[in-house]
């Protein structure tokens, strides 16, 4: 394979999260933590952090809440070239309540008629988007819009023809489209990618993989054709094939913080080891990551290769 600009590209939506402090209600906050956040953007902001090149594509506002998002990003390392700036439109935002039991987490969405829905495919410069050893999409991204949709069959194909593999996160997002519409959509768009990621939730609700962990992966591998798969069993770990071995990487404990983004967190981690040809190393520093992720507040995880190295080695908790 030629040499490639960047390590991992991806494409997708930007939005900002607003947080009301613990044991706060949404409907009488008087203050609010802010952060961007997405699925796509959560991935490639942590492998840049990591030390790989990595290139976000996208629409953000022209306005100090599109530079918000995009000042993140450049936080990270991450190439802000794929940026498509709009004169016209918004960000998508969502607001989350953290609640304990009996409550879970709530979360809010305001997205709906964002420029990043309204992106087409002729405003991306798709050569340097594939100018990658690896490109990451999600399920996120075709349930956004009709065009979304077009958008990902298009990146997909084109990816495939320029011979860069892909990675698939099917990251149901029910808020965004029913569970038929979803698993006949993601079903066409999941098959042969080389590294495929599913919560065993999503495989039981919209492909009907049912069983221990080996199967669910099995029914997986049959529905998708993917190469590499990944799915995730919540504090049971991962089980994955990487298309000769089972391999099972149990959760490492953590103090929970913030639920939101561990699974993007733990697809990062994965890519970090695959990229590096080690794929069990890569199980091991998605759990890890995972873990990160729960203990930190906000989605974008911060961290950089010699924690994660250190972290997985099981170093102490204590004071250093």
């Amino acid at each position: 394979m030629p040499e490639r600009r960047f390590d991992v590209t991806t494409i997708g939506e930007m939005m900002l999260r607003l947080s009301v402090p613990a044991g706060k209600r949404l409907e009488t906050a008087t203050s609010f933590d802010v952060c961007p956040a997405g699925a796509e953007s959560n991935v490639i902001s942590l492998l840049a952090r990591l030390g790989r090149r990595t290139r976000w594509a996208g629409a953000l506002p022209e306005n100090p809440l599109g530079r918000l998002a995009a000042n993140a990003l450049h936080a990270a390392g991450v190439d802000l070239g794929g940026i498509v700036w709009a004169e016209h439109g918004r960000m998508g935002t969502y607001y989350v309540e953290f609640g304990a039991p009996p409550r879970g987490i709530q979360a809010t969405y305001d997205r709906a008629h964002s420029c990043a829905s309204n992106l087409t495919f002729q405003e991306i410069d798709w050569d340097a988007l594939l100018d990658t050893r690896l490109l990451h999409l999600t399920g996120i991204h075709p349930a956004l819009s009709p065009v979304c949709r077009e958008m990902t069959r298009e990146v997909l194909g084109h990816a495939k023809q320029a011979g860069v593999p892909i990675s698939f996160d099917v990251n149901y997002r029910q808020k965004l489209w029913p569970e038929v519409e979803a698993a006949e959509t993601l079903t066409s768009l999941m098959q042969g990618v080389d590294l495929l990621f599913c919560s065993a939730v999503d495989a039981a609700r919209l492909f009907g993989c049912h069983g221990d962990m080996q199967e669910v992966v099995q029914a997986m591998r049959e529905r998708s054709a993917a190469k590499t798969i990944v799915v995730t069993f919540g504090d049971q770990g991962v089980c994955a094939w990487d298309g000769k071995t089972w391999l099972h990487e149990a959760a490492r404990p953590t103090q929970v913080i913030d639920r939101l983004g561990a699974g993007d967190a733990l697809a990062a981690g994965v890519i970090h080891g695959f990229m590096a040809n080690d794929f069990p190393a890569g199980l091991r520093y998605g759990v890890t990551l995972a873990a990160l992720a729960l203990s930190q507040l906000g989605d974008m995880v911060v961290t950089n290769h010699k924690e994660l190295e250190a972290l997985t080695r099981g170093s102490s908790t204590l004071i250093r």
